[in-house]
């Protein structure tokens, strides 16, 4: 894969790949800290509101750590994907690189309300 000659010149698309980065990483650390690490069970890993009063099913913090390897899922192909649609058009890779905040934006807020639940 080749990457655009003006890829990188282009600042919108840089400012939204530093906040990708940077959301990727803050959501890392996010979740790193508030793991303890004298707990290897008793988190909250789910929520199913269908299930009435056993709404809430418990994990070991293996599954919470999995919210580290989704941020860095959606940094790099949310990266690929607009690297290889930005060659068709500027705009169809602004608004994949967006997504990518988004989705980032909301593993957090899940993260964090899974974790605060303990």
């Amino acid at each position: 894969m080749t990457i655009p000659k003006k890829y990188f010149h282009d600042r919108l698309i840089l400012l939204l790949l530093s906040i990708n980065v940077f959301m990727a990483f803050l959501a890392s650390v996010w979740v790193l800290f508030k793991l303890d690490n004298g707990r290897s069970a008793g988190y909250i890993v789910q929520y199913r509101s269908s299930l009435g009063i056993s709404a809430l099913k418990t994990g070991d913090s293996g599954e919470l750590i999995a919210f580290i390897g989704f941020a860095v899922m959606v940094l790099v192909v949310s990266v690929v994907l607009s690297m290889r649609a930005y060659t068709i058009k500027r705009e169809v890779s602004v608004v994949i690189l967006a997504l990518g905040v988004l989705l980032l934006v909301m593993s957090m807020i899940v993260s964090n309300a899974l974790l605060v639940l303990r």
